[in-house]
């Protein structure tokens, strides 16, 4: 597990939201004035406490404008494994709606998507991208082994997996096909 994995949501957010909020160059009680919310309210969140609403977490960041993913603060050179219902989601105030953050997009980053097919028998061995990729595996369907070389995992559909690709690394199908989405993610 990652570093950041071994946070609790909460003090990922605690982090991120101090963070964002020297980088606005704001004072507490400006962010709680303009994101329309108690200065208790972002003073707990700041000190690690609370559970806030996916509809506080999007007025702190319309306020800081900054997008809602800058508020989880998750290191992109490391890896991070997700299964299919880890994680903690975030829940809406007023409808039966969860949200679980699997990857921020850091500034100046390029994010490519794909929908990628994998055939039980083939083992699509990359080399190292450019310096400073990051790649995003979520399994659709299938089994897969994918990762860089000496740290492959095994995953599942729902499965999320985050992973140097700076380095050589592959995609090998577990069952008879695999449909995966992969986000490249490149510095620029």
């Amino acid at each position: 597990m990652s570093t950041s994995q071994s946070l609790t949501p909460i003090a990922l957010i605690a982090r991120a939201l101090q963070r964002e909020r020297t980088r606005a160059g704001m004072s507490l009680s400006s962010l709680a004035k303009e994101a329309g919310l108690a200065k208790s309210t972002l003073s707990q969140l700041e000190a690690g406490q609370g559970n806030p609403s996916v509809e506080t977490l999007w007025a702190i960041a319309n306020a800081l404008e900054v997008p809602f993913s800058f508020l989880f603060d998750t290191p992109s050179s490391e890896t991070t494994l997700i299964r299919v219902g880890e994680g903690t989601p975030v829940s809406a105030d007023h409808a039966d709606f969860r949200t679980t953050l699997l990857a921020n997009c850091p500034p100046g980053v390029r994010r490519d998507l794909y929908r990628a097919e994998v055939t039980k028998g083939d083992i699509r061995s990359a080399k190292a991208h450019p310096a400073g990729t990051v790649e995003h595996v979520l399994v659709v369907s299938g089994r897969v082994r994918t990762g860089p070389a000496g740290m492959a995992e095994d995953l599942e559909p729902g499965d999320y997996y985050r992973y140097p690709a700076d380095v050589p690394h592959s995609y090998e199908a577990l069952s008879d096909t695999a449909v995966l989405v992969v986000v490249m993610e490149v510095q620029g």
